[in-house]
């Protein structure tokens, strides 16, 4: 299924448009249904699927939760193409030059990730994101808001779930709800189209590390002694600065390795000793989709090789 309109405006990032002083600004998600016992979307077991990107900081935030919770048996996922092309992301079937890639189990001849979409609203007009939350049963979107699927998974299936996944919580009422450095900072920097919408983008975006790093001294995690929100946010962000923000989106006041000691001990602390964050992490996905994708920013397409190595050890 591939829709014959020109959807260009949607799919294609190298029409992305920004503000007139040039800022950028990330649209709104479309799709915000939760998954609860009395509505439309019931929690079952095998009754939803995921479509993520490794390479998107979003997506990667689902795909962590998802593991944390034990929801690995419960919402199966696949996992597109970082080439982000004119069409949008594509499935293994579009592009099988990227081995990992998945193509859709549930749409076997859809060929990228906007194919959900017009399935789902055959006159919708936004972008093709990722994740994609999916209900098998009604053939629809249920979510594509990242912060929205990892609260119903945080919670919808609970009454499933063993007793150790149910007990989790991410999103503590008391503790979780803390401001942290947005992903969409160093966007904001990244796809930024004048000096002053750079520089009214960076300097906030090291003021927000620089806070974080004063919490983080002598901590594991960001609020309380437990794991919440607040982390997978900012780690998904953290994980990808040195590799891609510092120098693709010119993100380069100071790298996380060797500027901010206490972040960089708390993200090699996660990634290296919780699978949930280690597992969901493909740094050749992430270096690909953003040296590759973005020609607006890498009309090259040249992907950078360091840093050596990706994340140090412990």
């Amino acid at each position: 299924m591939t829709s014959t309109k020109d959807t260009s405006s949607q799919s294609d990032i190298s029409k992305l448009k920004t503000e007139s002083d040039g800022t950028f600004k990330r649209a709104a998600s479309s799709f915000r249904n939760f998954i609860t016992n009395d509505g439309k979307f019931t929690p079952e077991k095998g009754r939803y699927h995921l479509y993520v990107s490794y390479s998107c900081p979003w997506a990667t935030r689902t795909l962590i939760t998802r593991k944390l919770k034990g929801l690995e048996d419960f919402i199966p996922f696949s996992a597109v193409s970082p080439h982000m092309g004119a069409e949008g992301w594509p499935f293994k079937n579009a592009d099988p030059s990227w081995a990992d890639a998945d193509n859709d189990p549930e749409h076997p001849h859809f060929q990228h990730v906007k194919d959900l979409y017009f399935l789902a609203d055959p006159n919708y007009g936004g972008r093709f994101t990722v994740p994609v939350l999916w209900d098998k049963k009604l053939d629809t979107i249920v979510n594509n808001e990242s912060s929205e699927i990892i609260r119903i998974f945080n919670t919808a299936f609970n009454h499933l779930l063993p007793a150790d996944k149910a007990a989790i919580d991410i999103y503590p009422e008391a503790h979780a709800r803390r401001s942290i450095v947005s992903t969409n900072g160093v966007y904001k920097c990244g796809f930024a189209q004048s000096q002053s919408a750079y520089e009214g983008a960076i300097y906030p975006l090291f003021k927000s590390l620089d806070r974080l790093e004063e919490i983080l001294k002598g901590k594991d995690y960001l609020v309380g002694n437990t794991l919440t929100e607040a982390d997978i946010r900012l780690f998904v962000t953290t994980i990808r600065f040195d590799p891609v923000y510092v120098g693709h989106f010119k993100c380069n006041l100071r790298d996380i390795r060797h500027g901010y000691p206490n972040i960089h001990l708390w993200m090699r602390k996660l990634y290296w000793n919780n699978d949930a964050f280690k597992l969901s992490t493909k740094f050749d996905h992430i270096k690909e989709h953003y040296y590759w994708s973005q020609t607006l920013v890498n009309p090259s397409r040249v992907v950078a090789a360091g840093p050596v190595p990706h994340i140090e050890s412990l």
